[in-house]
């Protein structure tokens, strides 16, 4: 009996054994099917790249700073193109890391990033994106009255005419430096507008011989207002002279050229008939703006196209120093010129030798005052502190 029934019950162990290996293969076989399905991705690259203004960025102004930066790598290649395709001038740093744009960029243009970026791990990534600059509704250049290089008298002003309106004059003031060498005290001033916004600097008092003078205009990329931006920028250099200053007192009927505080003429002159206010010599310090051998001489309805041997110009109401061989005989002695300062041809002719741009005329003993309404150089005409509070930075 004992045997018979251990036969019998070996199916039923065998059986379970069975179930149970099966099931462990089950549960075996589901576990390696779920680590399969949740592997994870490469990682990728590194390599970061930053672009100073953000790429779609617009109304960029062209002089901002402009940069791309690559961050946990360096630029294999990159640069900056035009629409044209052109290159952009910029430097890359020493590490690779970071490009900076060089020059200033056009108005209204589109530049575009290319280039590639690698990272610390070896992987690579296209530099690519673009940002546009704005756009002016007008763009204001300027003039000066000094050439580069020029030599000129010790009341000698720069003059920065503007080819249109300057609405926000404090903007284009800070965009101009005056350098001299030696330092010297001046200032900026705005006069009336005349056919465009205009900008004076004179030192407080007349310049010293040799002095170096350095302008620098960064015009381009300022906001002179009212939609308008400065088309280009501007750069002077140029010497004062020796000094050279006229005396002319009209109730003397002299004239006295002092050269370095030496007097090198004292000749007999005749002055404006000062009988009405069109034919005063005006009172105050004129400045020498241009000199002619021969030149034509117009005043109507008095006279018109009168032939005038050298002629200098002190002042764009008609006021010149001039030979005038009808007067000759009350000069020393009477006034009797339309305004106009009357020498002899031989004194008209050793003067106009000695004249610069911008020396000083300076006139005294008349009833009418030099002012805006005889020109556009009267710089000297006006005190300094008023000088001073003409500046549209003056506090």
């Amino acid at each position: 009996m004992y045997e018979q029934d251990s036969r019998r019950s070996r199916p039923r162990v065998a059986f379970i054994l069975t179930a149970m290996v099966a099931l462990f293969l089950l549960v075996t076989g589901c576990t390696t099917g779920s680590t399969s399905g949740t592997a994870t991705a490469p990682p990728g690259p590194v390599v970061e790249v930053t672009q100073n203004p953000a790429s779609g960025t617009v109304d960029v102004n062209p002089v901002a700073p402009i940069s791309a930066t690559a961050s946990h790598g360096t630029f294999t290649d990159i640069s900056l193109v035009n629409a044209k395709g052109y290159a952009v001038e910029g430097a890359l740093s020493p590490d690779r890391t970071t490009f900076t744009v060089g020059e200033a960029l056009g108005y209204g243009a589109t530049y575009t990033w290319q280039g590639t970026a690698v990272g610390t791990d070896g992987k690579s990534v296209p530099v690519k994106g673009s940002f546009t600059t704005l756009e002016p509704d007008s763009t204001v250049s300027a003039s000066l009255n000094i050439g580069d290089g020029q030599e000129v008298g010790i009341a000698a002003p720069i003059i920065v005419q503007f080819h249109g309106t300057v609405e926000d004059k404090a903007a284009a003031e800070k965009a101009m430096t005056v350098t001299t060498n030696p330092p010297t005290t001046g200032s900026w001033a705005w006069l009336p507008d005349d056919n465009g916004s205009r900008a004076h600097w004179r030192p407080q008092n007349y310049w010293a011989p040799g002095t170096t003078v350095d302008l620098d205009a960064k015009f381009y990329g300022v906001d002179f207002g009212d939609g308008a931006y400065g088309a280009e920028d501007m750069t002077l250099d140029f010497t004062i002279g020796r000094s050279q200053i006229v005396i002319a007192n009209a109730p003397s009927h002299r004239m006295q050229v002092v050269r370095d505080g030496e007097t090198i003429m004292d000749i007999p002159v005749s002055y404006g008939e000062g009988n009405e206010s069109r034919n005063v010599t005006r009172s105050g310090i004129h400045v020498v703006t241009e000199k002619h051998e021969d030149f034509l001489m117009s005043n109507p309805p008095y006279y018109e196209n009168v032939r005038e041997r050298w002629a200098v110009r002190i002042s764009n109401n008609g006021e010149f120093i001039h030979a005038n061989p009808a007067t000759i005989g009350v000069q020393g002695s009477s006034n009797v010129t339309n305004g106009c300062i009357n020498l002899s041809l031989a004194d008209a002719e050793q003067y106009f030798g000695t004249a610069m741009y911008g020396d000083p005329v300076e006139v005294t003993g008349t009833s009418i005052d030099l002012s805006a309404a005889d020109g556009d150089i009267y710089d000297w005409a006006i005190d300094w502190p008023t000088w001073q509070s003409m500046s549209a930075l003056a506090k």
